[in-house]
């Protein structure tokens, strides 16, 4: 029953994909051709397109991820490395997804939202992605150590840790944003602040910026989960344990290619779209620029497929787990939708 569940939401998630995809190629596309102004000029900021999806995420996210933190903070008594990085990894996604109400407002046409909580919730939104990212890459190198020397004394204690490391991602998220956000403030204009978030990158696409985001912000959490992937897997097959049959290999492999895949599509994207407006960045500061608009709009969807992640890591990290399905899932999910219990009670 609950592979329906998780089919259904994974299902969801890949035609919200396909349609964003779709949407930031054709913008692209039309930004070789097009001659607009980097600003929207335009009273009115109502967008259909934008609403959906971020209701999509806001409703569907918040609920997945209210129920995994609440498994972690009164179902499991255990605070292991493991759980710690995922109730952290849920923190990130949770206050992410708390951004989006506004986000919605401001694509329905409300006007005067404070350029403060513009900025505010656009800080909170990168910092909280980026912290998902390093985290998600924490739990795939605990795993990794965990399964690869599961007789180590030294690595456990390492590992006990754990704490630690999520205070240092946190410092990390937020850390290098703070400035960048103060600095914003005190430079900001009237004619930047009235658009609120369909403001241009400007900041985001300075040189400095785009090389240490890619490169500690991507680059090297998805080199991490490749190799300790590659490592996982490759200690796996080679386990006593596998040539039992105890231990489903073949599902140990499609949980990490999921991992994997999940993390690619959604951030990738957005990274993608960073570099191309970094390299037309003149353009974007002028604000007169060829083709810039397309470009731009390409962006804020590139930056919805990034918070569509938040809907796919409760399914791909926490509800998989015999223990959380067994203990919060399957029983929640009969309760809601009974028409479920009848069938399996017919088979």
């Amino acid at each position: 029953m609950w592979q329906r569940y998780q089919l259904t939401t994974e299902v969801l998630f890949f035609c919200c994909y396909w349609i964003v995809t779709n949407l930031i190629i054709k913008q692209l596309t039309m930004s070789i051709s097009n001659t607009t102004a980097c600003t929207n000029d335009s009273t009115s900021h109502f967008d259909i397109i934008h609403v959906c999806l971020y209701s999509f995420i806001f409703i569907v996210g918040l609920t997945l991820n209210v129920i995994a933190l609440v498994f972690f903070f009164c179902q499991i008594k255990s605070r292991s490395p493991t759980v710690v990085y995922m109730t952290n990894l849920t923190m990130a996604d949770f206050l992410l997804i708390l951004t989006l109400p506004v986000r919605i407002c401001y694509h329905l046409g409300l006007k005067g939202i404070p350029p403060v909580l513009c900025d505010c919730l656009g800080l909170i939104l990168k910092a909280n992605m980026y912290g998902s990212i390093l985290f998600l890459a924490c739990i795939c190198f605990d795993r990794c150590i965990a399964v690869s020397f599961p007789m180590s004394s030294r690595i456990q204690r390492a590992r006990q840790k754990s704490r630690l490391v999520c205070l240092a991602v946190w410092i990390l998220s937020f850390g290098p944003s703070l400035p960048i956000y103060i600095l914003k403030r005190e430079n900001v204009s009237l004619n930047v602040t009235k658009n609120c978030f369909d403001n241009p990158p400007v900041y985001a696409t300075q040189p400095a910026v785009v090389f240490s985001t890619l490169l500690l912000g991507f680059g090297l959490p998805l080199a991490i989960m490749l190799i300790c992937s590659w490592i996982l897997v490759h200690t796996v097959q080679k386990s006593p344990v596998a040539q039992t049959n105890l231990v489903d290999s073949r599902k140990i492999r499609r949980m990490i290619a999921t991992s994997l895949l999940i993390f690619l599509i959604s951030f990738s994207p957005y990274h993608a779209t960073l570099v191309v407006l970094s390299l037309h960045r003149d353009a974007i500061t002028s604000r007169t620029c060829n083709g810039m608009q397309p470009m731009l709009a390409a962006y804020r969807y590139s930056l919805v497929v990034a918070c569509l992640n938040t809907v796919l890591n409760p399914i791909a990290y926490y509800f998989t787990t015999d223990t959380f399905r067994k203990n919060v899932v399957i029983g929640t999910v009969q309760k809601m939708f009974p028409l479920y219990n009848l069938s399996s009670g017919q088979r």
